[in-house]
């Protein structure tokens, strides 16, 4: 008996159940019959027009993704604007989307474990709670190590991507207290100086709150690490396909007939950068 879209749909809630997102966020379906087969399931961050052709000339019966496609209110899907064309492209390729966002980064395993796992972390604990759910992880190495190496450590770890990973701090000042939280994380510089935490991971951290928060450390802890928005949440991917094949065959379909693609497509926006410096302070 093949797997609908209901089952698949049903073993994402017990996995990501949308009680566990914030209030302003939407997850869940976007498109697709919940009566439909599915065969073919293509994970990626982003529902990029690009991603949509990826998963229809895999053949994908869903598209899994971290990023809504529909966050803010629209009132046309003509294919005159790129969010009308994306939803119009998966309505005739006939490919779901489903959509796991906050609620898979506060769970466990989810795209928080996963930064935790490539920060070097094999314990951690909530950095904060916003409307009961915990936002953000802090933990600590098993052994101290410099941030320069910590840095690059993480840089390996991650997909490659054109910002690259950015610090603020010193190259040689001791860490062993990692705060982290994938995606957007310069809103909670307050949570992380309470953790004690040696430095912070997390990205697109903006010029001022960044600034401020350097000062307020008076150039001590925490030191600052902006490896990415697309880089940090990416690493979800691979664990979420294996964990969705796992809960279907624990409520007892035949996960066979199904075959799981992590998307091969860089969405992080940026192309290039030139001019960078390392920790030494020279160009790269």
């Amino acid at each position: 008996m093949s797997i609908t879209l209901g089952d698949v749909v049903a073993a994402l809630e017990r996995l990501y159940p949308s009680s566990g997102a914030q209030s302003w966020d939407q997850v869940g379906l976007v498109t697709g019959d919940l009566a439909q087969p599915v065969r073919r399931v293509h994970a990626a961050v982003d529902p990029t027009l690009a991603v949509i052709a990826e998963a229809r000339e895999l053949g994908a019966d869903l598209l899994l993704t971290h990023h809504p496609l529909l966050l803010r209110g629209i009132h046309s899907v003509a294919t005159t604007t790129a969010k009308g064309e994306s939803v119009t492209s998966l309505v005739v390729g006939d490919v779901a989307l489903y959509v796991a966002h906050t609620n898979a980064d506060v769970a466990d395993p989810g795209v928080n474990t996963a930064l935790a796992q490539a920060c070097g972390l094999t314990r951690w604990g909530p950095l904060s709670v916003e409307e009961g759910q915990p936002l953000g992880l802090v933990g600590d190495l098993d052994d101290a190590m410099d941030l320069a190496t910590f840095a690059r450590d993480l840089a390996g770890r991650l997909p490659a991507a054109a910002g690259g990973v950015r610090v603020a701090g010193p190259p040689d000042a001791a860490v062993r207290r990692v705060a982290l939280l994938g995606g957007s994380g310069d809103g909670l510089f307050d949570a992380v100086r309470a953790s004690g935490a040696d430095v912070y991971v997390t990205a697109d951290l903006r010029h001022h709150p960044a600034l401020e928060a350097r000062e307020e450390a008076r150039g001590g802890t925490p030191y600052l690490v902006d490896a990415g928005h697309w880089a940090t949440e990416s690493l979800w991917l691979e664990r979420a396909t294996r964990d969705l094949l796992r809960v279907l065959q624990e409520h007892g379909h035949d996960t066979t007939t199904v075959e799981t693609h992590v998307s091969t497509l860089r969405t992080d926006p940026w192309t290039f950068t030139v001019g960078a410096t390392g920790p030494e302070g020279a160009p790269q």
